[in-house]
């Protein structure tokens, strides 16, 4: 069953994630405040994160990184840490 959230990244009215996307609290804040179109646009985030910083998901630490930089974009200041990716001019 689908919800409507208002979502905290776009700023619209739009349509929100089928379930939650993480356990726990964190999980639930998403679920209850972000659309699917923003945590799409987060998977394509988490990529390059891992891409670019060498993450190993079995590794703890790892994880526990990804899901302070969720927590940075969607409820924080919005950006994540950085990285040397340039995105290609169209």
């Amino acid at each position: 069953m689908s919800h409507t959230v208002h979502c905290i990244k776009l700023g619209i009215e739009t349509e929100g994630l089928p379930a939650k996307p993480l356990p726990g609290e964190l999980g639930q804040r998403i679920y209850d405040n972000v659309s699917q179109q923003a945590w799409q646009q987060w998977l394509v985030e988490q990529t390059r994160l891992i891409n670019e910083y060498g993450l190993h998901l079995a590794d703890p630490k790892a994880r526990e990184f990804l899901a302070e930089q969720t927590e940075e974009y969607f409820f924080g200041q919005g950006q994540t840490a950085e990285t040397h990716y340039v995105p290609p001019k169209n």
